[in-house]
């Protein structure tokens, strides 16, 4: 929106920054976990989809999910990049950490 000189003492120009995601809480986030094989060099991946928060928060439950499957990964773009196919065991650690997790295919 381009900014027109105004003599109004009061006007405040508008901010466009996007403040920092609030995080919804576990029971609040619908997450969906799905294996990927597409651009890997044939490799497999287990995609987590949906969680709605904060950079920090999903590096956080990233690196715990990373842990407890005991493989490397990624947490980027709003999506958790496992490696190698654990659907189950991440659709039931986040289960059991209060998600609301579901196995996309």
């Amino acid at each position: 929106m381009p900014l027109v000189y105004s003599t109004n003492p009061d006007f405040n120009i508008p901010s466009e920054e996007a403040g920092e995601a609030v995080t919804l809480p576990p029971a609040q986030q619908k997450l969906t976990v799905y294996l990927d094989r597409r651009n890997r060099g044939g490799k497999s991946v287990t995609l987590v989809k949906g969680f709605v928060g904060s950079d920090a928060d999903l590096a956080e439950l990233g690196r715990t999910l990373k842990n407890r499957c005991g493989t490397g990964g990624s947490a980027k773009d709003g999506e958790i990049l496992i490696q190698g196919d654990c659907r189950d065991k991440v659709t039931n650690l986040l289960t059991a950490m209060g998600y609301v997790a579901k196995r996309g295919n």
